[in-house]
């Protein structure tokens, strides 16, 4: 199981790499829609980067509650393999 320092890190370069965005603005704080500049398009693409480097899928549900990076880090530490 990943620690979460070991998810941050994993995850902001591809999050920052497929928005085209500066990683030094994904804080944990920071909103994801805002900061990556969402679309529906594009939300599609960030649950590809979650699915691809963890093999865990958000649903539909769930996506509403995952506002912030920290949401994100923690529905990826709750969801990961064990």
């Amino acid at each position: 199981m990943l620690t979460r320092e070991e998810i941050i890190a994993e995850i902001n370069p591809k999050m920052a790499e497929e928005f085209e965005i500066d990683p030094s603005t994904i804080l944990p704080e920071a909103t994801i829609f805002d900061t990556l500049e969402l679309d529906s398009i594009s939300l599609i693409d960030l649950i590809s980067i979650v699915h691809s480097s963890y093999g865990i899928k958000i649903t539909k549900e769930e996506l509403p509650n995952i506002k912030t990076f920290a949401d994100l880090y923690d529905y990826i530490e709750q969801h990961q393999q064990h």
